[in-house]
């Protein structure tokens, strides 16, 4: 299983480059492998990105575990806040 960021290299916000940066700084510092991908440099990408998360207008960070939807960095959040993140990325 792999989990997988979409993210985007060309941030409108602080906000979301902020929030970008600490998802793969918590993945990294669990030592969980994940795969970055990038919605900026192909359009397919954004529209799988929202297709599978159930939401047209979602933007990045999301979260999923292959093609299985996680959540978005608020969910995310809410599961580094709780110890929960293997239960939130579908590793348990």
């Amino acid at each position: 299983m792999v989990v997988k960021v979409y993210y985007t290299s060309v941030a409108a916000s602080r906000e979301v480059k902020s929030n970008q940066s600490e998802v793969q700084r918590v993945l990294e510092a669990k030592g969980l492998k994940f795969e970055m991908v990038d919605i900026a440099a192909n359009d397919e990408h954004r529209q799988n990105m929202r297709k599978l998360s159930g939401n047209p207008t979602a933007m990045p960070p999301q979260l999923f575990n292959e093609n299985a939807y996680c959540g978005d960095y608020e969910k995310f959040a809410e599961a580094v806040e709780l110890d929960s993140i293997e239960t939130f990325l579908k590793l348990k």
